[in-house]
């Protein structure tokens, strides 16, 4: 059997395990999850290579070169997925990463450790803090995280899920670090891409340019004053849609030209609504409650965005004689790529004969973690239709197997500079 024959048996293997129609669901420090690492480690072993399981969770599947005490060469993702997700948002990163150990132990000697890290809980759906896994691995979560944070579905907290599952949530209260960055060569994530660039062109493969950071208010409000709908002018009228709906023309105008000035910037308001116990058609709407995402690769976009936001919610607030709060702000820095990787995954794509392109990434991943503690760090995107966090995710295996190829040459680039 050769690698890819085994990647694509471990594929069907882990959508049959999970599936949950329409789609698969593997849950962070859930049954999804921990089936999902279980079938990892029984395949290392079976070929012998070296295992590890931090307190966190984190699988590590080791082939042993020959200084060990050198900086380990890193690839990995995540293997949990959203509800009814798709069988590749995570998988294809970490199934990437044993084709790579898999062909590199049919090859020389290796002049340091090469690991594939299979990573926790990254999809913030579950449990409602970014990175959950590999932010821990590097004691950067806040003490109070497994007992404070709690399980969307269940309520139940993280302490309980991990201890459940074997795991020490001890090591996170008091910030242990189970990996030392100095003791990381370079880390390279492969990933579907999520959304339709490499779609629309027709390329298998993307050189991922930086990891956009995000501004986020999850509990904004708009409180204007329940009247009704025949009866009040406008001239009076405290309308909180109203309110809502000059604001989201505000940001999508900013948005447009930020564009035009070449700026990388993306907005979503995820969540709209009016109060469901209090709305009607013959009610002038007094409460509207809304999320706002910003990303950009650059800072410097993100902190400009977010001081008009300012501006503009004060503004439209006495204009309309309202209040917006946009309650408590997350910001989560841009992490941009270490230019040698992204020309070297650009060079072995080109050695190969695979026709790529350069590209931000518009979701985050844990590949940022690395990056963002110095870490030289890479990703590449594999194409991927119908975007992902949804069952009709797809990637073909014959992009996966490019994918595959492209990280195995760069590796070896790596490994061994002079040839």
């Amino acid at each position: 059997m050769t690698a890819l024959e085994r990647a694509a048996r471990l594929f069907a293997e882990l959508s049959r395990a999970s599936a949950d129609p329409p789609g698969v669901t593997r849950d962070s420090f859930g049954t999804g999850e921990a089936a999902a690492h279980a079938m990892i480690h029984r395949e290392a072993e079976a070929l012998g290579l070296e295992t590890r399981t931090d307190a966190i969770g984190n699988l590590y599947v080791t082939f042993a070169g020959q200084d060990r005490s050198a900086p380990a060469l890193m690839t990995g993702s995540h293997m949990d997925s959203v509800p009814h997700g798709g069988n590749f948002d995570g998988a294809a990163g970490v199934l990437a990463g044993f084709v790579l150990l898999e062909r590199l132990m049919n090859g020389p000697a290796l002049p340091c450790d090469v690991t594939l890290m299979v990573i926790r809980a990254e999809e913030m759906i579950w449990f409602p803090q970014h990175y959950l896994g590999s932010r821990a691995a590097f004691g950067l979560l806040p003490p109070n995280t497994p007992d404070t944070l709690r399980r969307a579905d269940n309520g139940r907290s993280l302490a309980d899920h991990m201890i459940q599952e074997g795991f020490d949530p001890q090591v996170i209260r008091d910030a242990l670090p189970q990996l030392d960055p100095n003791n990381i060569r370079a880390f390279v994530e492969v990933h579907i891409e999520q959304g339709p660039v490499l779609v629309e062109a027709d390329l298998p493969v993307g050189i991922v340019t930086g990891i956009r950071g995000n501004i986020r208010y999850r509990f904004a409000t708009i409180t204007g004053q329940t009247t009704h709908a025949g009866g009040v002018p406008r001239r009076v009228r405290r309308d909180a849609v109203l309110a809502g709906a000059e604001l989201l023309n505000v940001l999508e105008r900013y948005w447009s030209e930020a564009e035009t000035r070449g700026e990388d910037m993306v907005l979503t308001f995820g969540e709209f609504t009016t109060d469901a116990a209090q709305h009607g058609i013959t009610k002038v709407p007094g409460l509207v409650r809304f999320t706002l995402d910003v990303r950009s690769e650059s800072n410097a976009v993100l902190d400009a965005f977010d001081k008009m936001l300012q501006t503009e919610v004060s503004r439209i607030s006495e204009a309309r004689n309202v209040q917006i709060d946009l309650g408590p702000k997350t910001q989560a820095p841009s992490a941009p790529m270490t230019a040698k990787i992204r020309d070297g995954l650009e060079q072995a794509a080109q050695t190969i004969g695979a026709r790529s392109m350069r590209l931000p990434s518009g979701g985050g991943h844990d590949c940022a973690v690395f990056a963002g503690l110095g870490v030289p760090a890479g990703m590449l995107f594999v194409r991927n239709e119908n975007g992902s966090h949804n069952p009709d995710e797809h990637m073909a295996f014959e992009d996966f197997a490019i994918a595959c190829d492209v990280l195995h040459h760069w590796a070896l680039g790596e490994l061994f500079p002079n040839g």
